[in-house]
């Protein structure tokens, strides 16, 4: 498999890991008890677990693009060593992110945030070309 198909199911599983980082620290909040209901009425999460929770959703809204741009490259047959490492710049992009978001590092969030969005534009280009 490819580095631009690794870095989809790494990104894939990231939001997987995210979800249960998010579930677990809402859970340290509010109780795990509280989880297995229907979660109505409980407070909204605070902290590290809302930061969880937006860097779970940001993710998710990244890595819709992410997957367009590397499936497009692919249907048009333009995957090149660029793409590739676009790809794992993303994810490694995305982890740092996610990281960061969660300790509540706000620069470095963002930078992380750039690069991400910067490999996916750079792999869109790519796929065009």
């Amino acid at each position: 498999m490819s580095p631009d198909l690794y870095s989809l199911v790494a990104t894939g599983l990231l939001l997987i890991f995210l979800a249960f980082v998010s579930t677990a620290l809402y859970g340290k909040q509010v109780g795990n008890p509280a989880l297995l209901g229907n979660r109505e009425g409980l407070p909204e999460p605070i902290g590290a677990a809302l930061r969880a929770r937006r860097a779970h959703l940001n993710l998710l809204e990244n890595a819709v693009p992410f997957a367009i741009a590397v499936f497009a490259a692919r249907m048009l047959g333009s995957v090149s060593g660029i793409v590739a490492t676009a790809a794992v710049v993303f994810v490694a992009a995305r982890i740092v992110h996610a990281v960061a978001y969660i300790a509540g590092i706000a620069g470095v969030r963002t930078f992380a945030w750039l690069a991400g969005v910067v490999a996916t534009i750079v792999i869109g280009f790519a796929a065009v070309a």
